[in-house]
């Protein structure tokens, strides 16, 4: 049996303040959730603006892209796009949100020096470019904001789990030990009265 059920006036105390700090902890908890729940829903709202921009922005891409294929050619245009340089300006680094770490992406944006000649190209040439580099944008925003998402979401669902221990659990047992402990006292209480008094009247 554990000696921390025994019921003694120090049980006792230890019982109601392992329920305060039980209660303290379930509240914290729900905080913590609905933060993060707040948190998580904005995310989602976000995610679908962005790929919404980006189905559209998509579209446009393709269709200048199309538009230059007929234009100039599709092997010309390959050997355009082979000829860009790879993007090396995207920088991760982490902030906080409740304990919870999610990625902060930066992306330095390229300075936009063409590898091909104005007098050989067509303008829809520049616009496909143009389409693809937003595309580009909104892309390293969508993965960073989905990537928040689905991290927000795994810490929901561990402090849910913490939350609902605490309310299911650990509360009710030491509720129910508080209320045994103290009947107990009580009952012991009501016999030592009873035996005192018992007591004073054989004296009498």
């Amino acid at each position: 049996m554990n000696p921390n059920t025994f019921p003694t006036k120090g049980n006792l105390i230890l019982a109601k303040n392992s329920l305060a700090l039980a209660r303290q902890g379930y509240g914290l908890m729900d905080k913590k959730r609905n933060i993060l729940l707040r948190e998580l829903m904005e995310l989602i709202d976000e995610a679908k603006d962005i790929q919404s921009e980006i189905d559209s922005t998509f579209r446009a891409a393709y269709q200048a892209l199309q538009r230059t294929n007929i234009e100039l050619g599709i092997n010309y245009v390959q050997e355009i796009g082979a000829s860009v340089p790879v993007d090396n300006g995207i920088q991760i680094k982490v902030r906080s949100i409740m304990g919870t770490e999610i990625p902060l992406v930066r992306h330095e944006a390229m300075p936009f020096n063409p590898s091909y000649a104005y007098y050989s190209t067509r303008e829809s040439l520049d616009q496909a470019r143009s389409h693809f580099e937003r595309v580009k944008e909104l892309t390293i925003r969508l993965s960073m904001v989905e990537n928040s998402a689905y991290r927000l979401a795994n810490n929901i669902k561990k402090t849910q789990k913490r939350a609902n221990a605490l309310k299911n659990i650990t509360i009710p047992f030491y509720e129910n030990l508080s209320r045994d402990i103290t009947n107990a006292l009580e009952e012991k209480d009501r016999e030592e009265f009873t035996r005192l008094k018992v007591i004073k009247r054989g004296r009498t």
